[in-house]
């Protein structure tokens, strides 16, 4: 039985098996997905870098950089998007100066990931590029 605020059918307590437990994980990247445009620019991106990556036929070394590159720009955004709803379940409508930095923090380390994927993006496709230009297409 339920008490006033907390219905029967919200899950308190452990998940009870492996697959709960994958289906509320399923169900978080979902909502990551749905609720956040900058995930889905991250997605839109990741998925063109990776069409790239295999109309230049990356090497498998070039294709673990670049993975790497597009899963810590999607871990960065996953977590910034955790210490935002986090701060705003705390504070609710008010400001307060330390969820401002934590947000700030999160939003942060996704721009050092996404600095990290240009740069790997530019390592591993401009010399690729450049011999394609070069030789006339």
């Amino acid at each position: 039985m339920g008490s006033k605020n907390r219905p029967d059918r919200y899950q308190v307590g452990k998940n009870h098996s492996f697959w709960q437990s994958w289906l509320h994980a399923l169900n978080g990247l979902k909502t990551v997905v749905v609720e956040e445009r900058n995930m889905r620019t991250h997605l839109v991106l990741g998925t063109l870098a990776l069409i790239a990556g295999w109309l230049v036929h990356l090497q498998v070394s070039e294709w673990l950089w670049l993975a790497l590159a597009i899963f810590m720009v999607m871990l960065c955004e996953i977590n910034n998007t955790l210490a935002e709803n986090l701060c705003d379940l705390v504070t609710g409508p008010h400001f307060h100066p330390l969820a401002k930095k934590i947000k700030d923090i999160a939003a942060g380390a996704v721009v050092f990931a996404a600095g990290f994927a240009v740069i790997v993006g530019l390592i591993l496709f401009v010399p690729k590029l450049w011999a394609l230009v070069s030789t006339g297409l």
